[in-house]
């Protein structure tokens, strides 16, 4: 491992970088890649025990520190009581990222190396950098994704883990991607019919713009033609806290202004930046199976028969064609969406775990279904649930979250 050291102010900020197999279930593959994370200590929390956090996506980076006040907004909250360790998920930021240079590789090869960039991956690098820092023990913070990993870790690995700090993380466990997009589908319905009871005028502003779409008349300052399903979901917005504010200044602006194009190709989901959020999001709900473009094939009829009801992180097979971006990644992603993916999670051990700690479970979740997540709540008996309507997806970034957790699991607030 390398290790090098920068001071932000009060923090001090120690980058690791770890050479891992890049399939950890065979010795003799032999290939390898770079995981990096860093290791950020407040000035006086040089000893405090490890937290561990684990990002959401698939395919995001892990957030950058800075000085208090620090970001990322809970980083305060977490060096209260940690040493926190911002791990850049393999595949992504300084962990061997991947990126269109890859394509060069040639579809199956590429494939392939991508299965080995899921949830129990990640996992076997966490517990490696573990190791290499001398802890014993360490706690996690797992948002969205994250939190799927991290239950990835408790089925076969909880000893490692001291506390555990779950915020729309808690993923269904052995059920069909179909399942779970059903319910995803079901909360955005809500959430539209939500956001037009408030502003009722927009349901005809998005009826215009879907026609406009239709027409091949959105058209991006990347030369993407917006199709209609590409437009219809910046319903993901209304998944955050203030999200809604930004659909509604969206929606106020003239169709064919630099304003509204610029903003409209800002507040859709996917972008070349990050393609491994797109190229395989799906295989994030596969619990042993194939996703076979899961969010397509799930989508209700009422969807199809009214463009006004928004959707959100519901990939689909067209954008392949029409968003420039991710062009590249077509037969990569046709190939992924085949790929039988083996099961991550294990009732059986997540309910032997003796997981101790605490989750945020939104009720309006409109990415990690609220029914579903109860269910693997059930799961793990020693993680308190803090059942909670104040916040979205995104509480963790937009509010006391993780603060009221750690009350939670050391019995020092009330749910």
């Amino acid at each position: 491992m390398s290790v090098t050291t920068r001071r932000l102010q009060d923090l001090t900020v120690h980058d690791h970088t770890l050479e891992v197999p890049l399939v950890w279930a065979d010795p003799d593959d032999g290939r390898t890649i770079d995981v990096h994370a860093a290791v950020v200590a407040r000035e006086g929390g040089e000893d405090l025990p490890y937290l561990v956090f684990l990002q959401g996506g698939p395919g995001h980076e892990a957030p950058r520190p800075f000085h208090a006040p620090a970001a990322p907004s809970w980083l305060d909250a977490a060096l209260e009581h940690h040493r926190v360790v911002l791990l850049d998920q393999r595949g992504t930021g300084l962990s061997t990222p991947v990126g269109d240079a890859d394509l060069e590789r040639g579809t199956e090869a590429l494939a392939e190396h991508i299965t080995h960039l899921r949830a129990d991956s990640i996992v076997r690098d966490a517990e490696a950098v573990r190791q290499e820092l001398g802890a014993g023990t360490w706690s996690v913070l797992g948002q969205s994704f994250g939190g799927f990993t991290a239950l990835s870790y408790l089925s076969t690995d909880a000893s490692s883990l001291e506390h555990v700090y779950l915020t729309g993380g808690l993923s269904a466990v052995g059920r069909h991607p179909d399942d779970v997009y059903a319910l995803t589908y079901a909360k955005l319905r809500d959430a539209s019919e939500r956001y037009y009871r408030r502003f009722p005028e927009h349901r005809d502003a998005v009826r215009r713009l879907v026609d406009l779409a239709a027409e091949g008349a959105l058209v991006l300052p990347d030369g993407e033609v917006v199709s209609p399903s590409r437009l219809r979901s910046i319903g993901h917005l209304l998944g955050s806290n203030d999200g809604w504010q930004t659909l509604w200044a969206l929606l106020e602006l003239p169709p064919h202004s630099n304003a509204f194009r610029y903003d409209l190709a800002a507040a859709m989901p996917y972008d070349a930046r990050n393609p491994l959020y797109f190229v395989f999001h799906e295989s994030s709900y596969a619990d042993g199976h194939a996703t076979r473009w899961s969010a397509e094939r799930s989508e209700p009829e009422d969807f199809r028969a009214d463009p006004t009801l928004l959707t959100g992180e519901h990939v689909r097979r067209e954008w392949l064609d029409t968003v420039p971006g991710l062009q590249p990644w077509r037969d990569v992603t046709l190939a992924l969406a085949d790929h039988e993916w083996p099961r991550v999670y294990d009732e059986q051990a997540l309910l032997a775990s003796g997981a101790h700690g605490a989750a945020a479970v939104y009720v309006n979740d409109l990415y990690v279904p609220f029914e579903y997540s109860m269910q693997t709540a059930a799961l793990l008996p020693g993680v308190t649930p803090w059942i909670t309507s104040e916040h979205e997806h995104n509480g963790l970034r937009a509010g006391d979250v993780l603060s009221r957790l750690i009350d939670i699991a050391h019995g020092r607030a009330v749910r």
